[in-house]
């Protein structure tokens, strides 16, 4: 159940960040589901990290907020039929960089959550 509540947090907070990125950048890029693959990447370094030095939580706890809330929140099912729309219009260049892009920056991310928790926490 609480895996479910989780999951429908991050569904809706993912929602509202494509919906305002989509208002605020256009909508002839997924920059909205690039920025939810990002952030979420960074989010999930720093909450493991922390939960593996400063916080005991359950295994509950540690499951609703990261198989509920970032698994609902992070969009890489979105991301794969992104690219293949910007594929299929045969926009070559912006599907390969947003692929590269998703990928390389959420990696950067998980990395940067994991030292900068670690750092702050030592």
């Amino acid at each position: 159940m609480w895996i479910s509540l989780g999951g429908a947090i991050g569904a809706f907070s993912r929602y509202m960040v494509t919906s305002m990125t989509g208002h605020l950048l256009g909508h002839g890029f997924p920059w909205g589901t690039m920025i939810v693959n990002v952030v979420g990447s960074f989010i999930m370094g720093a909450l493991i990290s922390y939960m593996g030095i400063k916080w005991s939580t359950s295994m509950e706890m540690r499951a609703f907020l990261t198989t509920g809330v970032l698994g609902g929140f992070t969009t890489f099912s979105a991301f794969s039929l992104d690219f293949a729309v910007l594929y299929e219009r045969k926009q070559m260049v912006a599907a390969f960089g947003y692929a590269a892009g998703s990928l390389g920056l959420a990696l950067l991310a998980v990395f940067a959550g994991l030292v900068l928790v670690r750092a702050i926490a030592a």
